[in-house]
């Protein structure tokens, strides 16, 4: 474990289709060099067996992270996942998120330093979400446009993200009007960044808890690179059957009180 160079931290939960493929995704990544922690907020046995099974399919380590079931927590699972981690950079997507080829590759060479990076995912429809076949991932049609837009997918400038390469997407992750945070479907930092702030605040359920630790990062001095149009994932839909409106005003309270008071650290994260 000694020379993994990236930690990929992948949370699920009760999601085994999904995460199924999201596994397949990270097999056929041209960088090699990472293992994947998934971090569970309390899947059934099903997900234990599905991993055991990826486990001898494909060519990078897994390790699983799990908590008892306790409703919506992902911020603590992430922290014990982060914990987890054996390598000093970690990249942080969701178990609904399928990683193009060279997702971990950019990734790696984008970090750098005293920055955390920020990417970008292209929404499917649940139709495309359900047809999408290992061959589809092995063969990266899932990242094609002329492939989605025969399933159905309109024409829309969203497609940039998916069809943009070398300087075109990289002038478009400059204007690209929307903020570089840290986003949980899509984000990578140094481990010992998000040790510095305490990771993720437990007391957040869902609705801005990855834009929280972005927050405290950057009061920490920790500055950010948008990648939207480089670091590429497809999501996959699904339900939110955990929003509710109480998570997400509580959230917002512990956000602008990070923000108003420049809060770097938390007293509800990795350390107790």
């Amino acid at each position: 474990m000694e020379n993994i160079k990236v930690s990929v931290i992948v949370s699920t939960y009760n999601s085994e289709e999904w995460l199924r493929k999201v596994l397949w995704g990270f097999n056929f990544q041209n960088f090699k060099n990472f293992e994947v922690v998934v971090a569970d907020d309390g899947s059934g046995p099903k997900t234990k067996e599905l991993l055991a099974q990826m486990s001898e399919e494909v060519t990078f380590p897994i390790v699983h992270v799990w908590q008892e079931d306790d409703g919506f927590q992902k911020s603590r699972i992430l922290n014990k996942a982060v914990s987890a981690c054996n390598a000093d950079y970690i990249i942080m997507t969701d178990g609904d998120c399928i990683p193009r080829e060279d997702f971990v590759q950019v990734h790696y060479l984008n970090k750098s330093q005293g920055y955390f990076i920020s990417g970008g995912y292209y929404m499917l429809p649940m139709n495309i979400s359900k047809a999408i076949t290992f061959e589809d991932i092995k063969k990266q049609n899932c990242f094609n446009i002329q492939w989605l837009r025969e399933m159905g997918i309109p024409k829309t400038f969203k497609n940039n993200k998916l069809t943009s390469k070398g300087i075109i997407s990289k002038i478009l992750n400059l204007i690209t009007p929307t903020n570089a945070s840290w986003n949980g479907h899509n984000s990578s930092g140094w481990k010992k960044d998000i040790l510095n702030v305490n990771g993720f605040d437990e007391r957040m359920q869902y609705g801005g808890q990855d834009r929280e630790l972005g927050e405290r990062l950057f009061n920490f001095g920790i500055k950010s690179k948008q990648l939207r149009y480089s670091a590429v994932c497809v999501h996959l839909d699904h339900k939110r059957g955990y929003k509710t409106p109480e998570s997400i005003a509580k959230n917002k309270a512990i956000r602008k009180q990070t923000r108003d008071e420049k809060l770097v650290w938390t007293y509800n994260g990795i350390t107790k």
